[in-house]
């Protein structure tokens, strides 16, 4: 017969407790009613892409947040409605989304179009709709319920035209993306880069949904410009990239942020070398913020952030501080963006509202050039044109 001493049986025992005990990581683990937030993005059609990119930076945080507590013993979760980011399917999610009292705050469109034919809806309900990637000048003036951690065309769009300048080109072609968001950064870019002295050669629209360019762009080569700029995202703009030398057109590629995303450079190949661009988040700027968001991403997804994940990461930390602080009530949290300060943030460092503008205040860039396949920071050479 075995016989066991007092203290070994109190060993024992004490390391039976530790097996079933919940983790430390648990300890903390919300157990209230979730606070809903409704997402209106693309999980289907030609940008769905973007949905499930941005899908990748909500769950991050939600998991930091959760992890911690979530906000005041209730998890942070979110439901998602594809729209397609059509502007018909936007106005019927606003619709459902305003006559849920669980929903306590909007999350999209994707598009500024998209987003904005839904805005009046969400004002006139009273229900915060917070377009994180709308850059339409005229997006937040549809209401004091309609917000945007996105930097305004009218900031952005400008800058463009001044890397232009930096960069020593003369001589502008611009291909842009045939939509509101579009033709508006269009106007702008051409204005500013007017207004330093440049001369625009050849401007040519093209459809969200076309793919062969090359009638475009024999009429931009028969311009001679010694750039070709383009208001684009990442998949068309990468479909131009691989298209543009077909045509006999050896001039460098200059394209607006929308383009910055490793997805870019995979699906235009070699194209992408030498293309020129600017972005609100690198993930080889040095920021501890930048680097900490980097990590995190790489040891969950195996790849690098683009700028749809940190957005999409940076808006549910914003929104759980502001339900921290000032409730999940949908007039406080309208209230609560324009009072809440220095909310910690991948993109802007720490973010703060201009209560007039509905604006993330104090954007920054950083310059870009694309070398031997990868997105590096411009180091001033200027290119060699035709």
């Amino acid at each position: 017969m075995l016989v066991w001493s007092s203290l070994t049986r109190r060993v024992l025992f004490a390391a039976a407790l530790s097996v079933f005990a919940a983790p430390a990581a648990f300890a903390d683990e919300p157990k209230g009613e979730p606070i809903l937030l409704g997402v209106s993005g693309p999980l289907t059609g030609p940008n769905a892409q973007y949905g499930a990119q941005w899908k990748k930076g909500f769950d991050l945080a939600l998991d930091e947040v959760n992890g911690k507590g979530g906000v005041k013993g209730r998890p942070l979760q979110y439901q998602f409605e594809d729209s397609q980011a059509d502007p018909r399917q936007t106005v019927a999610i606003a619709q459902k989304f305003v006559s849920d009292p669980k929903i306590v705050v909007e999350l999209g469109d994707f598009s500024s179009t998209a987003s904005m034919a839904a805005s009046a809806i969400y004002q006139r309900a009273g229900l915060v709709q917070f377009g994180f990637t709308n850059s339409h000048p005229n997006f937040t003036k549809g209401g004091d319920y309609i917000w945007s951690s996105s930097v305004s065309q009218a900031d952005e769009t400008p800058r463009l035209a001044k890397y232009a300048s930096e960069l020593g080109f003369k001589k502008l072609a611009v291909l842009y993306l045939n939509t509101d968001w579009g033709r508006t950064s269009q106007t702008l870019f051409t204005s500013a880069a007017k207004s330093l002295g440049a001369d625009v050669v050849a401007v040519e629209g093209y459809q969200p949904d076309e793919k062969d360019f090359r009638s475009t762009l024999v009429r931009v080569r028969d311009a001679n410009p010694d750039v070709v700029v383009l208001i684009s995202y990442y998949a068309d703009g990468a479909l131009i990239a691989r298209q543009i030398r077909s045509v006999g057109l050896k001039t460098p590629i200059l394209a607006n942020g929308s383009i910055y995303s490793p997805k870019f450079i995979e699906l235009a190949g070699d194209a992408a070398n030498g293309v020129f661009s600017e972005t609100n988040f690198f993930p080889g700027e040095p920021r501890p913020e930048v680097q900490n968001f980097v990590t995190k991403f790489r040891a969950r997804y195996n790849e690098d952030p683009d700028t749809f994940n940190a957005v999409a990461y940076d808006t549910i930390v914003l929104m759980s501080q502001v339900f921290d602080k000032f409730g999940t009530d949908r007039a406080a949290i309208r209230d609560g963006l324009a009072k809440i300060t220095d909310v910690p943030s991948v993109i802007f460092g720490k973010a703060t509202f201009d209560p007039q503008t509905r604006r993330v205040a104090g954007a920054r860039a950083v310059y870009l050039v694309v070398k031997d396949g990868k997105f590096t920071p411009w180091d001033g050479a200027k290119p060699t044109t035709n």
